[in-house]
């Protein structure tokens, strides 16, 4: 097949079989279309080609698949040609792990690879160093993203922030994603004593000098609250995506100009959708920027006991439903707590939910899975059927 992809001159998207005994799409949304029409959908999205043409039959021994051209775009409900392929129809799927002792995150990491994920994002709260933690993972474990899910931005000056993280680049061979956050005035006030004034400012400052030095390994930034005029050294490393943890509408505005997206925890599909997207898009855009990135973190438990599990949820990130920035999209989700945003249930719910997290636009999930040792294995377990 790759060499008919060569002549042709597309890339490997694959958006459909057709089966030889009937000539049509296997798909059912495309019941009743001729194959001359090419109407094939994408296999996890609504998504369909434009008519007229634009597919490509390449055949095989039993089927044959349909393709689009590599430079394509998703418009309203079609395909069309021109611009980037639509990430939200190949929503990726990624795995949350905390590192508690270097040496089993390694393992846990070699899992999540070996089951073929796409990514693990893990957090820095209060145990190890993760950008150091993720250095060590990344010399072994291969063929898998590492991201962090957050990194508190307060207690690292934004020099710090890129060389640790330029560390962790080098060392997994240019597969780190730094998601960076202000944590929250509890912990930076309560625990750390610093100021949380103004935390956009701040984060507009972090940004300002943490961005350049990252792409361009200098910077000359004077700002109210933060300040670096100087270098970094690290010949041969590649930039890296910095991501921040948005939510209101100064950090998404910030998550479309000054970073490459941003990731979020305990937001639903339809708060995604109708706010989280559309006001980093905009922002992105006015800017000219790349489309940025939307890491959607939610608790998944894959169960045969409902009501077991979102009381679990309700105990163990009840915190999420106190804390202000928190609360806020719960709120506009019309969730009473982090209970209701948890994805719950059966392979039928967990399916159907993670589909309307894709459908509300999200670039990838990042599944914190949760429950019994038993719920848990079955969790990743199912959660891999569905990449």
């Amino acid at each position: 097949m790759a060499a008919d992809l060569d002549a042709i001159g597309v890339g490997p998207i694959v958006v459909g079989v057709i089966d030889h005994a009937t000539r049509q799409p296997q798909n059912p949304l495309f019941d009743g279309r001729k194959r001359g029409e090419i109407g094939v959908g994408t296999e996890r999205s609504d998504r369909v080609v434009e008519k007229g043409g634009h597919g490509v039959e390449v055949s095989g021994a039993a089927d044959a698949m349909f393709l689009v051209p590599e430079r394509c775009s998703a418009v309203g409900n079609e395909w069309r040609p021109g611009g980037q392929a639509d990430e939200t129809a190949r929503m990726r799927l990624g795995i949350f792990l905390a590192p508690v002792t270097v040496s089993s995150y390694v393992q846990e990491c070699q899992a999540v690879a070996d089951a073929g994920f796409a990514s693990v994002w893990s957090p820095q709260i209060f145990g190890l160093e993760t950008l150091a933690a993720i250095a060590v993972a990344g010399t072994t474990v291969k063929n898998i993203t590492f991201g962090t899910a957050v990194v508190p931005t307060y207690p690292r000056h934004p020099m710090t922030m890129a060389q640790l993280a330029l560390t962790a680049q080098d060392a997994t061979g240019g597969r780190l994603v730094l998601g960076i956050g202000l944590s929250h005035q509890v912990v930076i006030e309560g625990m750390y004593g610093m100021s949380f004034d103004k935390p956009a400012i701040h984060m507009r400052e972090y940004l300002s000098i943490l961005g350049p030095l990252v792409r361009d390994r200098q910077v000359s930034f004077i700002g109210s609250a933060l300040t670096f005029k100087g270098s970094v050294q690290a010949p041969g490393v590649a930039p890296f995506p910095i991501l921040i943890a948005a939510l209101a509408p100064a950090m998404l505005r910030l998550a479309g100009t000054l970073a490459d997206g941003t990731i979020l925890w305990m937001t639903g599909p339809r708060t995604i959708g109708d706010h989280i997207i559309p006001s980093m898009h905009s922002a992105a855009t006015e800017a000219g920027r790349p489309t940025p990135q939307t890491i959607v973190g939610l608790p998944v438990c894959l169960t045969n006991d409902v009501d077991a599990a979102k009381a679990k949820a309700a105990k163990d990130f009840a915190i999420y439903g106190q804390l202000p920035s928190y609360r806020a999209v719960l709120d506009r989700e019309g969730a009473a707590g982090p209970a209701d945003i948890a994805i719950v249930g059966d392979e039928a719910a967990i399916a159907a939910h993670i589909q309307r997290v894709a459908d509300s636009g999200a670039t990838e999930l990042c599944a914190n899975i949760f429950g019994t040792t038993e719920e848990k294995a079955r969790t990743q377990q199912f959660l891999a059927t569905l990449l």
